[in-house]
């Protein structure tokens, strides 16, 4: 299932990312790079175009085909700071991915969205707004799934991710595209560990 499929990760690097609560005092951001390394690292072994990254706050930046050999140039060219516009970079990356699809440009297994976040997003409707939407677009389930990973223990943030996980169906979303993992899933497990899991799922 892996092979054929093309993997997009959106990370959030508002300020809170700088936050040291990590394994070993570490911070979300540098959890978040590691992680990011090894999933460039996993696809590579099937998918040797790279992975699509989108870095988010208040903007967000795309890079394309990335590979395991760039991924700490992206880190060192970005520090965590701003707000967590989630919605706009989630409808960028979903835009992109039913426009490819339209162009008969998508792989025949379809699409993993991963999102690593540590915070509420500025607007929760907005991002509901933008999957349920995206949702109504597809043909099939299987065809894109998009994965909220939750870093640090915000409770906040805890709640909205189950929001989305659990009830979007009922607002409306065609599929139940969206599945959620907070930090009491991941046990004992690295971000690196769950982001691996999540696209093997």
């Amino acid at each position: 299932m892996l092979e054929n499929r093309d993997y997009t990760l959106i990370i959030d690097k508002s300020g809170s990312m700088a936050t040291q609560d990590q394994k070993g005092g570490r911070s979300r951001w540098f959890a978040a790079q590691e992680s990011t390394l090894a999933l460039a690292s996993k696809c590579e072994q099937f998918d040797p175009d790279g992975i699509t990254i989108y870095l988010f706050s208040g903007k967000f930046k795309r890079y394309e085909n990335v590979t395991s050999s760039i991924v700490g140039q992206i880190f060192r060219e970005n520090d965590p700071s701003g707000t967590t516009d989630l919605a706009g970079v989630l409808k960028h990356a979903t835009d992109d991915y039913l426009q490819r699809k339209a162009a008969g440009q998508t792989k025949p297994n379809g699409e993993t969205i991963l999102v690593i976040t540590d915070g509420e997003p500025d607007d929760r409707k907005a991002v509901m707004k933008v999957i349920i939407e995206t949702s109504r677009r597809i043909d099939r389930d299987e065809e894109l799934a998009i994965s909220f990973i939750q870093v640090g223990t915000d409770p906040q943030a805890t709640r909205f991710l189950k929001v989305l996980d659990d009830e979007l169906q009922s607002a409306g979303a065609k599929f139940d595209i969206c599945d959620t993992i907070t930090m009491e899933d991941m046990e004992d497990l690295s971000l690196s560990e769950v982001l691996l899991n999540a696209i093997n799922d």
